[in-house]
């Protein structure tokens, strides 16, 4: 064993229990050593060893470096590095989620060698991004959450905001869609220029043609004069088509052209216009089965889902609704609602088990419900609506039973792990026999809060 390896073994104890990931490796790309944590976030198999920065595919510090090395003026780096520390974000992409990391990485000498080595150190920022998320979105109600699953797609939005790739969000009604498609339009490079939405559900099929591509004077019975369409009016910025679902059949060929060439004939009109166009659309249905049951184009989809997301419903992500239903309280009140009402217990508990098929929009309309209907300044399950009230008595299934027995056990073990780590995630985590990340996750879904050490 030489110095180096040496040096590297007593270190070894500290380094495993620090809170950030640190690799160590030669400046010819040779991994001389990594912390568990660093595994741990690059999420390599336990089995497996890095022997070389190269084998990281999903994670090619050497490009972000460089990349990061020149934004901060090394015009030279790839030809003469300083190996000055660099430091930026980097969300790193796995296979069913994605992770935001602070990566800070530089050349340094050891004691026991005189060749320089490359030190890597990477932090976790999901818990930043969620505090973020929540202190930035504020006023935005759609988009007040702590859950992992919807901060994973505003960090996603923020990513892909600049680019002017064209975006499909799916999810149920009243999940957020409309909310998130304002945000990527805020984040872009065209947020100083329009931004104009159409509801494709709520305009009656023969006058579709006209409300998107606009018509000229005479085009049709009633057509007294010029009228320019949503393509014209929001060009420069972005057109956000919510429902995309309901554009007739017929029509989907123009609006193919039109979102693909960016140019079109008004009806009534052999003229082309060309615009530049970003298009944000969004649907509450499956648009990939519309496709194999021939009521929605192939190459329209492929054309309109260059980055599809999909939106959780509310009963997925639990630990937003007391969330929720404390934002649409101060809003109501704002608004001239009582203030100082208090949540009786199990109308409380009501609002937290009930499935919300409406989502984000029911669960808002409900707490207006309840205010309005409140007895004696006390919100009680008669002051509920009656679709959430009748499920007071509803039996259980056996199924459901069980499933909510198991929850019930798993959350209860996260909880004793917790208080015998006296809050620290790390030793919880340890004790469960899970990461960190998964750790996390479990308790934003069964809406366990961080518990104190003292």
């Amino acid at each position: 064993m030489n110095k180096t390896e040496q040096f590297l073994e007593a270190l070894e104890p500290i380094l495993n229990h620090v809170d950030e990931g640190v690799l160590i490796a030669e400046q010819t790309d040779n991994v001389l050593y990594y912390n568990s944590r660093f595994r741990e976030l690059v999420s390599l198999p336990d089995n497996s060893k890095l022997n070389s920065l190269h084998e990281l595919k999903s994670f090619n510090i050497k490009k972000l470096i460089l990349r990061a090395a020149i934004d901060a003026g090394e015009v030279d780096a790839a030809s003469r590095p300083t190996g000055s520390f660099v430091e930026f974000e980097h969300i790193l992409e796995l296979e069913n989620s994605s992770r935001p990391l602070h990566v800070r990485s530089g050349l340094i000498s050891l004691p026991s060698s005189s060749s320089l080595v490359r030190v890597v150190m990477v932090k976790d920022r999901t818990e930043h991004k969620q505090l973020a998320a929540v202190l930035s979105h504020g006023s935005d109600s759609g988009l007040i959450t702590n859950d992992t699953q919807m901060l994973e797609i505003i960090a996603r939005l923020e990513q892909i905001a600049p680019s002017q790739a064209f975006v499909l969000l799916q999810g149920e009604s009243g999940t957020g869609k409309t909310q998130l498609a304002r945000y990527l339009h805020q984040q872009s490079t065209r947020s100083k220029k329009p931004y104009v939405e159409v509801n494709c559900a709520a305009i009656p099929h023969s006058l579709i043609e006209s409300e998107l591509f606009g018509h000229v004077k005479g085009a049709f019975t009633g057509a007294h004069q010029r009228r320019e369409g949503r393509f014209q009016s929001a060009s420069g910025g972005t057109l956000f088509l919510d429902e995309i679902s309901e554009i007739p059949l017929e029509l989907q060929a123009k609006l193919l052209r039109a979102v693909q060439d960016q140019c079109f004939e008004m009806v009534g009109s052999d003229k082309t216009i060309k615009v530049d166009v970003r298009v944000i659309t969004a649907t509450n249905q499956n648009l990939r089965d519309q496709v194999d049951s021939g009521q929605f184009r192939a190459d329209l989809f492929y054309r309109l889902a260059v980055i599809p997301i999909n939106i959780p419903p509310l009963r997925e992500r639990p630990g937003d609704i007391s969330l929720l239903i404390k934002q649409f309280v101060k809003q109501l009140v704002e608004r001239g609602y009582p203030d100082k009402l208090n949540w009786h217990n199990e109308a409380l508990s009501m609002m937290l088990d009930y499935s919300w098929p409406g989502n984000v929009r029911e669960l808002r309309n409900a707490v207006e419900h309840g205010m309005i209907c409140a007895n004696d300044n006390e919100i009680t399950i008669s002051s509920l609506p009656q679709d959430i009230s009748s499920k007071r008595n509803a039996p259980l299934s056996a199924g459901h039973s069980i499933s909510q027995y198991e929850n019930n056990q798993q959350r209860e073990k996260i909880i004793t792990a917790l208080q015998q780590a006296k809050g620290n995630r790390a030793n919880a985590a340890e004790k469960l026999g899970i990461n960190r990340t998964t750790l996390w996750r479990r308790m934003q879904k069964f809406g366990i809060d961080d518990i104190s050490s003292d």
